[in-house]
């Protein structure tokens, strides 16, 4: 009788069973990030997305010390989705804010305001916002609309009491994308994920896969530094991810007509060092994996955080406390910020200059790390 025609052996199917479990054993790292993704993922939707951001930074410039002023200062804060962090002492400052990124919103209430409530006389309060992002002001913006109706409800009694129409009006203006075209955030901030995707996973397969094949022992064989090896392997692929760059960038004008405000000194500088963190990360990421599949698997636990919480998905002030300080640890999210600032605000190297800051440590760490783990390897 033939093996196929034979019944089943519970034998044979307890013996693979066991070397199964023995081989989850052997590959502890593999099957741990299995575990570990899920919960990860649940722990970031479930609490780290929020796609209606409250508590939004914002700058004031009050120019009218009256109660009317104070009451609809008031009743900004208390709709929810503003907090007051800074207050200007000209409208100089507030666009600085503004531009930086230090705040979401700016609102100036002009001297006059009181006086003008009063007779009834048109008054105005300007509202600004950094609308680069149009998911993280949205809901905010919507909030203004009935601003001007409950605002100074206690103060408009008796003989100033308003009983047709709003005492003032809301100014709005969006800044940076005033048609709060998606494209305009998006695109830009696909040229960090895509960069990420591509050169981290690429620069780890590829060194893993020599440890595979057994090409690599040729290579420790070699008097050849490990300084000089990681720039040996990833001069090339700086010459891809500059490639890309380009590519992107021109797309991004091309079809989507993305704005391009300036700043390409700074971008060019923040090009460069997220391309050589990203390769370094690679690099650093094949020396600690032993398969291509855990190379990666590694690529992706960290490329999974960079998108969710680098503001590229889902609007960064949106996040909590705690998302927020994960985030900023992240590269891509000062990548973002340099390219957004870049090309929507026209931003310069010093305008820049924390977010490059940050790049440049990345760099310096992930390298030093990474040399660190290949001359392990050597010994």
């Amino acid at each position: 009788m033939s093996g196929s025609a034979k019944g089943l052996s519970g034998a044979r199917i307890l013996a693979v069973l066991i070397k199964e479990f023995i081989q989850l054993t052997r590959d502890r790292l593999t099957y741990a990030m299995i575990l570990v993704m899920p919960i990860v993922q649940l722990m970031l939707f479930g609490y780290a997305i929020n796609n209606d951001p409250r508590d939004l930074p914002t700058a004031v410039l009050v120019q009218d010390q009256g109660p009317m002023a104070r009451s609809t200062l008031s009743a900004l804060v208390n709709s929810g989705y503003f907090e007051i962090v800074r207050t200007a002492a000209s409208p100089a400052e507030l666009d600085e804010a503004v531009a930086r990124g230090e705040v979401q919103f700016a609102l100036t209430i002009p001297a006059d305001f009181t006086r003008r409530v009063v007779r009834g006389d048109q008054a105005q309060i300007l509202v600004e916002a950094d609308a680069s992002d149009p998911a993280a002001t949205g809901g905010a913006i919507a909030a203004l609309a009935s601003l001007p109706r409950t605002a100074l409800t206690r103060d408009l009694v008796g003989a100033v009491a308003k009983p047709n129409g709003d005492p003032f009006e809301v100014v709005i203006h969006r800044r940076y994308n005033p048609e709060a075209i998606t494209s305009y955030n998006i695109v830009p901030g696909l040229l960090g994920v895509i960069l990420s995707m591509t050169l981290v996973m690429m620069t780890s397969l590829g060194v893993t896969r020599e440890y595979e094949r057994g090409t690599m022992e040729s290579l420790l064989a070699t008097p050849a530094r490990p300084i000089e090896v990681m720039i040996g392997k990833l001069t090339p692929y700086v010459a891809v991810g500059v490639i890309q760059t380009v590519v992107i960038l021109v797309l991004a004008r091309a079809l989507f007509t993305v704005p391009m405000a300036g700043g390409w000194i700074a971008l060019c500088l923040g090009v460069l060092l997220f391309i050589i963190g990203s390769l370094a990360l690679g690099f650093l990421i094949s020396t600690v994996a032993r398969t291509q599949l855990q190379a990666m698997q590694m690529s992706f636990f960290y490329i999974m955080p960079s998108i969710l919480l680098s503001g590229f998905m889902f609007p960064f002030r949106g996040m909590p406390a705690w998302a927020q300080a994960l985030g900023t640890v992240i590269p891509v999210t000062h990548f973002l910020r340099i390219v957004r600032g870049a090309l929507l605000k026209g931003l310069d190297v010093t305008a820049l200059w924390s977010s490059l800051s940050a790049l440049g440590l990345f760099v310096v760490a992930i390298s030093g790390l990474a040399m660190a783990r290949y001359r392990t390897t050597l010994d």
